[in-house]
């Protein structure tokens, strides 16, 4: 009798057990995941009070994040939706406009006549030479997607997380109608002499053409040179390396995931050579360098006269060819920049070496000089630091910033085809500028931090970034691994900076204002 109670027992406890485990256990996850009406760990978006400071105004330790997501979204929108990349800004001002409206488009509508009437001029004297020219109608539209992305531009990036013209920008980049096809200006300027002798080539070395597109946007395209699952020699000096058009694709989605936002928007495309460049350029040079290859297909090379050589070229299949376009900024000549040395630039030579290479407390003189004693100039060169980290980039030689914003203004982030060589090494020197001066934005690191959890995990959303550009995938599973992997040394780099100082030395409240006129000539260094 009691053995047999013995069983009942066990066996009621058992279908219980399985109860619990296979359907109430299920639905109180489900429960446990369905949006509240009200809830006491909400969040409120932060915002920027009217000097800039970064004001949150909820809580948060650098260790530990308030999740605010489901299951059910993707890594991507959930990380988009936390409030680390939903802080208000303050409203802008036209001091905090890089352009104004009217402006921009009377300067534009001169050009797009001006446009006009070389094209006329340039078909009549291609037809006396039997040479046809397409003849594509310009529709300028002053709310076309480039145009909105140039007034867009402000003191704090290059566009606001919320800007839809950003999106429309890069289906534009991918699908809109080529009508122009042109060498680059920096490849102009060298008229085709170069120096064969120099250590590092001249920009132009480096195939790229400017592309104008059917509503006068502007892009860069960039030619495929090497495959993706080819990494970089390790006996290339940096400045020999390989541009890669997938690491300018790459590195616009970083920067956006990372919402630093100083990349213009780059896209793939697959562009015809033929249909899209040769027939359309009013180039005769760009013409004259195109050329039939031994398996049929249709190539081109560069300019400069050391590479004038079919070795040197890139080919379609048999006509098309797969790059990266990226939007141009505003020109000079309406939106100036100016270029200015990196303090941490690398000796391009095969055996110099710079100071900072060689001292480690390199950076108390940098911090004595303008503009990098006050302001966040400083901090924006390690930003950038970390950003060319995290995709091996070695090339950093110089930074350019717009005029107007001044010393407060941001840092673009441009020419990062260099990036994304090689998945199996990570270059510890590009952190030097963090090593160095032990200091990071608060708004930086919390978001490093985030990217750090798997919840939002680097690779992941960077992944499902990238499956949106129509030549995924753009990068290798070996380099979206290495991503997370060097985000883990540039966390270990900023702990130990903290154990060493402590944080409030290292980990800075974002937006101080530089002390202007009264620190501009200090230290005498050239901007």
């Amino acid at each position: 009798m009691r053995r047999d109670r013995l069983l009942v027992a066990v066996t009621l406890v058992t279908l219980l057990a399985a109860d619990i485990h296979f359907i109430l256990l299920p639905r109180l996850k489900n429960w446990y995941h369905l949006p509240r009406e009200s809830c006491e760990c909400r969040v409120t978006n932060g915002s920027l009070d009217n000097r800039g400071a970064t004001t949150l105004t909820w809580m948060m330790t650098s260790q530990n994040f308030t999740p605010v997501s489901t299951e059910r979204s993707s890594k991507l929108e959930r990380l988009f939706s936390h409030p680390l990349y939903n802080i208000r800004l303050p409203e802008l001002g036209p001091d905090e406009l890089l352009l104004q409206r009217e402006e921009l488009r009377n300067y534009y509508k001169r050009k797009v006549s001006r446009w006009e009437r070389l094209k006329k001029f340039y078909i009549e004297a291609a037809a006396a030479s039997n040479i046809t020219i397409p003849d594509h109608p310009v529709t300028f539209d002053p709310e076309a997607s480039w145009l909105q992305f140039h007034l867009g531009i402000n003191r704090y990036a290059l566009y606001a997380r919320d800007d839809s013209s950003v999106d429309r920008l890069l289906r534009d980049m991918q699908t809109a109608t080529v009508i122009s096809a042109d060498f680059t200006q920096d490849e102009k300027a060298l008229k085709g002499a170069c120096d064969c002798s120099q250590v590092v080539k001249p920009s132009g070395l480096h195939l790229k053409l400017a592309l104008k597109l059917q509503d006068f946007g502007k892009a860069m395209f960039k030619p495929m040179r090497q495959e993706r699952h080819e990494e970089t020699p390790e006996n290339f000096f940096y400045f020999v390396d390989f541009q890669r058009h997938n690491a300018e694709i790459a590195a616009f989605h970083l920067d956006r995931v990372l919402d630093f936002r100083r990349v213009p928007p780059v896209a793939g495309r697959f562009v015809n050579v033929t249909g899209e460049i040769l027939y359309i350029t009013h180039n005769e040079e760009l013409r004259s360098v195109f050329f039939i290859s031994p398996a049929n297909n249709t190539c081109f090379f560069a300019k400069c006269l050391y590479v004038c050589k079919s070795e040197y070229a890139v080919c379609g299949h048999p006509d098309l060819l797969e790059g990266s376009m990226s939007a141009y900024l505003p020109g000079l000549s309406i939106a100036p920049r100016i270029s200015i040395p990196n303090p941490w630039i690398r000796s391009y030579s095969f055996t110099g070496r710079e100071e900072w290479e060689i001292n480690p407390s390199y950076c108390d003189t940098v911090k004595k000089l303008y503009p990098y004693n006050s302001g966040n100039r400083l901090l924006n060169i390690i930003d950038m630091a970390v950003f060319d980290f995290l995709t091996g980039n070695m090339d950093r030689h110089h930074y350019e910033i717009f005029t107007k914003f001044g010393d407060d203004g941001f840092l673009l982030h441009l020419d990062n085809a260099r990036g994304f060589g090689r998945h199996s090494h990570d270059e510890m020197s590009i952190l030097a500028p963090l090593t160095q001066c032990c200091m990071i934005k608060r708004s930086t690191l919390f978001r490093l931090k985030l990217l750090a959890k798997s919840e939002y995990r680097l690779s992941d959303v960077m992944r499902e970034s990238l499956s949106r550009d129509p030549l995924t995938p753009v990068l290798s599973e070996e380099h979206l691994q290495a991503l997370d992997r060097r985000l883990a040394q540039v966390l270990r780099t900023v702990g130990k900076c903290v154990k060493k100082l402590g944080e409030t030395h290292v980990v800075i409240t974002d937006f101080v204002e530089s002390s202007g006129v009264t620190t501009r000539h200090r230290g005498g260094n050239k901007r």
